[in-house]
């Protein structure tokens, strides 16, 4: 009898310890990261994040998307926790200089960025300042994304800059690919909106149009923005967003994936477990 009510006993305290774990586990705080839905870039980098932090760190995570001047507030007011898809210094150097005291930066995910203006290669245009005796072939017009991105102002201002007679038309991210997909069908000069990191380099031969007086600026980089209060909210959160950085090419079979049809928590979830050591890197073990 002694050793049934002592097997008893051990079973009650394996159950308390049980549930005391899972008790701290579901008192973990949900993290929110804001991401732009129509930028591959963000897509792939906020979801691979978001695997590493529910997969090694065990949080909730709730991917929000929003247009970038949203993704800014709500990290300023804590409406989220984050965001991984800063363009700085120049695309979004709007947002962070009026936001920057209320918001902290983790570092670079991403170096050597670039916005720009973008052609299909066999066009004979190479520079922005080539485009006003081209206006018909292009059809007088530049196809953007969501009004209001970065590089949506920054083209802008390159019509003013270089005396372009040209219409910027605002589009969805999807919207703007398929645009740029036709007129490659269709062997038509078109310019877009554009930046790398994109899978649209991977599937198109593209180039950049030359930007002499560089109005887009030079070579950029994505941030890891935080709110202040995520090292108190969620430390080890916190921690892997400060060495969370790609290395060159490591994002490209993410974004290929998605484009290419696969869901983006499974694409995030094979390159994952496909990386151990370079998820170990960012968790510093």
């Amino acid at each position: 009898m002694n050793s049934i009510r002592k097997l008893c006993y051990l079973i009650v305290a394996l159950a308390c310890v049980a549930s005391s774990g899972i008790a701290a586990a579901d008192a973990r705080p949900g993290i929110k990261i804001g991401y732009v839905e129509g930028w591959s870039d963000s897509v792939a980098t906020t979801y691979v994040a978001a695997q590493v932090i529910r997969q090694n760190l065990g949080y909730e995570v709730k991917l929000i998307p929003v247009s970038a001047g949203l993704m800014w507030q709500g990290v300023a007011r804590g409406d989220l926790d984050a965001t991984m898809s800063a363009w700085l210094p120049v695309t979004q150097g709007a947002y962070y200089e009026k936001l920057k005291d209320k918001v902290v930066n983790l570092g670079v995910n991403y170096p050597g960025a670039r916005i720009g203006l973008i052609v299909p290669a066999y066009v004979n245009a190479g520079s922005i300042s080539d485009l006003p005796a081209q206006k018909a072939a292009f059809d007088g017009r530049i196809v953007g994304i969501d009004a209001g991105a970065g590089v949506m102002t920054k083209t802008e201002l390159a019509i003013k800059e270089y005396g372009l007679d040209y219409k910027l038309m605002p589009s969805s991210g999807s919207g703007m690919m398929a645009e740029l997909e036709r007129a490659i069908r269709n062997n038509k000069a078109i310019a877009v909106t554009g930046w790398v990191p994109h899978w649209m380099f991977a599937k198109w031969k593209l180039k950049f149009l030359d930007d002499p007086k560089k109005v887009y600026g030079e070579a950029e980089h994505v941030d890891n923005i935080a709110n202040p209060g995520l090292e108190a909210k969620a430390k080890p959160v916190n921690d892997l967003l400060k060495h969370f950085s790609w290395l060159p090419g490591e994002i490209d079979s993410v974004m290929l994936a998605v484009e290419n049809g696969a869901k983006p928590e499974a694409a995030a979830k094979e390159w994952v477990d496909a990386h151990p050591q370079r998820v170990s890197q960012w968790l510093q073990k």
